[in-house]
């Protein structure tokens, strides 16, 4: 299964909500997961919930723990995948049993951290060291280290795009829909697959916040009564171009029959133009170019049609972040494993992505953004938890496919309506619930 049948990432796919009634078998101590300095004092058995099916099935995880034994020969790793990993993770956690070390659920509210995970370090020494820390920040604690990070935009077959005559990047959503049509005009390419079935993928668009404003700190501008979905706000610029791709056709005919697996070949083979999906996929799409006989190279990577200054941004956002259980055993070889995995293992360059150490190379992926100066925005999670509660209230779950599902089925006119009213709605809804959220 591709790496974000449930992810992604990310990531990550589903409702960062509160984990109702989900307060473990017990009381969390506070412990910190501190790992020794002599790899060879790490000991225990510690076992690993993940998300990659695709890489326990393979060995590709049994590999990365033969080599973390050879320098820390006295821990036993043992990995449990999970096709399903928010839904079983998320009911495993009213126990105290949910394994040594997990990716954290997005159905866990931030400000919840402390009760489900161990703390790793202060904010300020993790983060000297590593991206994205600030997203797992409670209190001025770490609760969990990012896998590695994504940036975001457009996958897209570049040999496609050039049949249709186009050879620079869109600026504005209008240039991109004008791609888009030249696309249909030009080539026999859907010009845009939504991915809708599976859902997830409509979770990245909510990435792109940051993008457009190339304002770091657009997320964290959220947290209020803001209307996010005003006119000329960064949602209502984001949620447009989606569901104006949709409404004049330029999108596969049948929504509800999308398949991301299949989608990978398609967009290999050029039967699919552009997907909307973060900088992860990119390894995944140029393998099933491989695989396909078609040239790897053709799947390129384009940031949202937005510019500032003359200068195009992209987000950079976290994939799942690993944490160590609160009621785990092995603390140290638990801490001792992420540690390994985020700085030894090579997995994110393996996957093309972002490292989480600051001190590491933009990956080889990303060399499209690096020719053309796209400026990658560190997005801030500094005011995550606020906005996740304000979300959980409003019932809209920017982290969730449901709303931009109905926007899509309002597009092609499944469902009555228009975009106006229904950004209206949201605007309404976020703002009641930014009042009492939090309070």
């Amino acid at each position: 299964m591709g790496k974000k049948k449930t992810l992604t990432g990310a990531l990550l796919a589903t409702a960062m909500l509160t984990v109702a009634g989900c307060g473990g078998g017990g009381t969390a101590s506070g412990e910190p997961a501190t790992a020794p300095s002599d790899p060879g004092d790490a000991t225990g058995e510690i076992k690993v919930l993940t998300h990659r099916t695709d890489l326990v099935q393979d060995g590709t995880m049994a590999r990365y723990a033969a080599e973390f034994n050879k320098t820390h020969p006295k821990v036993k790793v043992t990995f449990e995948a999970l096709t399903d990993y928010e839904g079983e993770v998320r009911i495993r956690m009213n126990t105290d049993d949910y394994g040594d070390v997990l990716m954290i659920p997005a159905a866990v509210a931030k400000n919840d951290y402390p009760k489900f995970f161990a703390p790793l370090g202060s904010s300020e020494e993790l983060g000297s060291r590593y991206r994205f820390s600030d997203k797992t920040d409670v209190g001025g604690k770490v609760y969990g280290i990012a896998q590695f990070g994504t940036a975001n935009g457009f996958l897209y077959n570049k040999a496609v795009w050039k049949k249709a005559g186009i050879t620079d990047w869109p600026t504005t959503p209008q240039e991109f829909l004008a791609d888009l049509r030249a696309i249909e005009a030009k080539t026999d390419a859907v010009p845009y697959y939504t991915n809708f079935k599976d859902g997830w993928p409509l979770t990245a668009w909510s990435n792109d916040i940051g993008s457009v404003s190339c304002d770091a700190k657009a997320n964290d501008k959220l947290a209020g009564p803001v209307s996010p979905w005003k006119e000329g706000g960064e949602l209502r610029v984001i949620d447009s171009l989606l569901h104006d791709i949709v409404k004049a056709g330029l999108s596969e005919k049948d929504p509800n029959t999308t398949n991301w697996e299949a989608s990978k070949g398609m967009i290999a083979e050029g039967r699919i133009a552009t997907m909307h999906l973060g900088s992860w996929a990119i390894t995944q799409m140029r393998d099933a170019a491989k695989k396909a006989g078609t040239d790897p190279a053709d799947i390129g990577f384009m940031p949202f049609p937005a510019q500032k200054d003359g200068t195009f941004c992209a987000t950079a956002t976290t994939d799942y972040q690993q944490a160590v259980s609160a009621h785990s055993e092995h603390k140290a070889a638990a801490r001792a494993w992420i540690d390994w995995f985020t700085e030894k293992s090579g997995y994110a360059a393996k996957e093309g992505a972002i490292s989480t150490v600051k001190a590491a190379a933009m990956p080889d992926t990303l060399a499209d953004y690096g020719d053309n100066d796209v400026k990658l925005v560190e997005r801030s999670e500094a005011e995550t938890g606020e906005v996740n509660a304000i979300d959980n209230a409003a019932e809209i779950g920017l982290d969730k496919p449901d709303y931009r599902r109905q926007l899509v089925d309002i597009a092609r006119g499944a469902q009555k309506g228009d975009a106006r009213s229904f950004f209206a709605d949201l605007d309404k809804r976020w703002n009641e619930a930014a009042k009492t959220a939090g309070s």
